[in-house]
């Protein structure tokens, strides 16, 4: 039976075993849980994140910020046009405004997302009160519902605690990409007890050590399950790759048969392999790496974050 509700998910998503040598030989066994078949248009983490917020918006517009090649803004714009609710999208760039869009706003603009270019210094400061009402102003969205940048809020925290949940008593160590936070934060929550996150930034700055607590303490009130960060995959910043992970993913994708999403599921692989070689994890643990999205055509080297 179809689903009348267009966000109809397909949770909870399958969990999925990979006979990989390089995790066989050390004793370890590799999972992919494959949040990337959840939902047709607004995938993995984004599905998780976003429909909390939307029930809080309460059919108001919609407004959120995102770089130009963001998949957060590809899935408001989605759930927009499923819903019929107007959507406006700060992109990073003032400089992009004259140029003819890249592949990934133009899905946004096809789909209905307004799109308002800012410059990166005001971008850099849209958490400011007095900067964010001006760059509402500025949009012509003032009564928008905002929804941060990567939908990362306390909200799309305790909606993404249901993806720890969903894999407690599966992995010992359960892996996934971060770009803002909010998806690591809600994880680590649901886990259970003797087992533990890991977070794989695809940013550099080494700044969401503070920014995972600040979400937890926002979404459950204070740090919660056990977790950790390994900034060392990042390939040179939000939407750069190298052609060292070129290789990876498309050598990951000839073995196994699956699609690898560059800009975050890639580096989260390429990192775990990395890690098991340096035998970060003991004889015996099962690795479960959450696949929050699918390949969208990208550039080689896109702007840094």
């Amino acid at each position: 039976m179809t689903s009348p509700d267009p966000l109809a998910p397909r949770p909870p998503s399958p969990l999925q075993e990979i006979h990989d040598g390089r995790f066989g030989r050390r004793g370890l066994r590799l999972l992919l849980k494959r949040d990337d078949l959840i939902h047709p248009d607004l995938i993995g983490n984004k599905w998780r994140k976003l429909v909390p917020n939307l029930a809080a918006a309460r059919g108001r517009p919609l407004v959120t910020f995102g770089g130009a090649y963001s998949n957060h803004l590809r899935a408001t714009a989605a759930a927009g046009r499923l819903l019929g609710v107007p959507t406006t999208g700060v992109v990073r760039g003032q400089e992009l405004a004259g140029r003819p869009l890249n592949p990934s706003l133009a899905r946004c603009a096809a789909d209905g997302m307004r799109l308002h270019f800012v410059d990166r210094s005001t971008y850099r400061r849209k958490t400011d009160p007095d900067t964010l009402a001006g760059i509402l102003r500025a949009a012509g969205a003032e009564e928008a519902y905002v929804v941060p940048e990567g939908g990362s809020n306390a909200e799309a925290v305790r909606g993404c605690r249901a993806l720890g949940v969903e894999l407690r008593g599966r992995a010992g160590v359960v892996a996934v990409a971060c770009g803002t936070g909010g998806t690591l934060a809600g994880l680590a929550a649901g886990l259970a007890p003797g087992q533990r996150a890991l977070g794989v930034p695809v940013v550099r700055g080494g700044f969401l050590e503070a920014d995972v607590q600040a979400l937890q303490e926002s979404a459950f009130g204070a740090r919660s399950g056990t977790w950790s960060l390994d900034d060392r995959f990042h390939c040179g910043g939000y939407a750069r790759t190298t052609p060292e992970l070129e290789a990876f993913a498309l050598d990951f994708e000839q073995r196994h048969g699956l699609p690898v999403e560059r800009l975050y599921v890639a580096k989260l692989l390429y990192g775990l392999v990395a890690l098991a070689e340096e035998g970060a994890f003991a004889r015996g643990t099962a690795v479960a790496a959450v696949v929050t999205g699918r390949p969208f055509p990208h550039p080689a080297a896109a702007p840094e974050r």
